[in-house]
């Protein structure tokens, strides 16, 4: 069986299902954090009197729903309790095989780039996985450490190793590559929270109701620490996961401010809906996400070319699009590891080639993204080369 043919549903079975638990897991998560922010006094009288320290009613799909929080927990446990964690446990499984099948399987192709770092393949599979392990370690340490009293403080100080993290991965990694490794370690961070902090301080709270005694505060405060922290993080992984779409960003010589820009945009307008949750909306804060998001659009503009020259012919650049693109752009790629041609685009004809010439400029000569990690070797003349030919029209 053809490998490129395994590869390729591997591929789509991974990321269906990574998207298919992630949904449920980030669907969870926010759907109890506006239950949380929702809450109200009981109507009841007798429910206050029981422990009951808010409630929400709802009406969805025909019918109507009452959500109860206790205070502290009820006196008695029901015999069927259900626990929240299997969603960030198999959003992560599913994440790192997706992430191993695309980015370290395929390395050469979607991770490594020559002129930003020559890596071998080892080299940047132990990079990426390090950058997970030291990502979480970093975060957990400080989050421990007496700077985890301060949230402001320690909001800083994780801002600070974020911006240190997306800087060193821009340089180590394809532009694509280091996006996703960004998405991947706050992402294992926000798992990690889940199955360290999160569930060991309710299984705290479950056991000291069953043993009779007072839980330890700080188990909840933990908790609910890391929980601010997961969303807040959530927007900036969902970017990642789509940034492979927009070679304009990763693809920027500033790809690693852009990125931060962004992810400080996300969570500046998830700080805004959690405010909205409460009724204490500040309108300065969404303005502020938008302003970045619009900050890192100016920054993103394509700058003026320089003189490249002579308008160029077809004849000319025919030659380059046979031996630097067709081998993957083709109805039947003749690329090591493509089955079919990346995202359908097909440059065979020269009808096929003009009709996409926009794109064949962006990806080509703007963000230079085209070849991945330049692996049929195109030149930088090839590249003005092409540049002059769309300067002429394109004809």
């Amino acid at each position: 069986m053809d490998v490129a043919f395994v590869v390729d549903w591997l591929n789509l079975v991974l990321r269906w299902a990574h998207m298919i638990v992630g949904i449920a897991w980030i669907g969870a998560s926010f759907y109890f954090i506006w239950l949380d922010n929702h809450l109200r006094p009981p109507l009841d009288p007798a429910d206050s009197a029981r422990g009951i320290g808010g409630e929400v009613w709802a009406v969805h799909g025909g019918g109507f729903y009452t959500a109860k929080k206790f205070r502290v927990a009820p006196e008695t446990l029901p015999p069927e309790l259900h626990w929240f964690k299997w969603e960030a446990y198999t959003t992560l499984i599913t994440g790192f095989l997706l992430l191993s099948l695309v980015y370290y399987y395929g390395a050469e192709v979607a991770l490594i780039d020559p002129s930003v770092m020559p890596l071998s393949r080892p080299e940047a599979i132990a990079i990426g996985i390090g950058f997970l392990v030291l990502g979480w370690l970093v975060y957990d340490g400080l989050c421990r450490s007496a700077f985890g009293q301060d949230d402001l403080l320690l909001g800083g100080l994780l801002a600070l190793y974020c911006a240190v993290a997306a800087w060193a991965l821009c340089h180590l990694f394809s532009g694509r590559g280091a996006y996703l490794h960004f998405g991947a370690m706050l992402g294992t961070i926000m798992v990690l929270n889940v199955y360290f902090v999160i569930i060991p301080g309710q299984r705290e709270l479950v056991r000291a109701k069953e043993e009779g005694r007072a839980p330890d505060p700080k188990f909840g405060l933990m908790g609910r620490q890391r929980s601010v922290h997961n969303t807040y993080f959530t927007l900036p992984v969902l970017f990642t996961m789509i940034s492979n779409h927009y070679a304009g960003l990763y693809g920027h010589e500033w790809n690693w401010v852009l990125l931060l820009l962004v992810s400080a945009a996300g969570a500046l307008v998830r700080v805004w809906f959690v405010q909205r949750h409460k009724g204490n909306q500040n309108p300065l804060v969404l303005a502020a996400g938008l302003v970045l998001l619009a900050i890192t659009a100016l920054v993103s503009l394509p700058r003026p070319a320089a003189d490249i020259g002579p308008p160029a012919s077809f004849a000319e650049v025919a030659p380059v699009f046979r031996e630097r693109c067709q081998s993957c752009h083709a109805a039947k790629p003749t690329q090591e590891g493509f089955a079919a041609p990346p995202k359908g685009v097909i440059l065979e004809t020269p009808q096929e080639i003009r009709e996409r010439a926009a794109m064949i400029n962006q990806q080509v000569w703007v963000t230079r993204v085209m070849p991945p990690g330049n692996m049929t070797h195109i030149t930088e003349a090839e590249r003005r080369l092409i540049a002059r030919w769309i300067k002429g029209g394109a004809q």
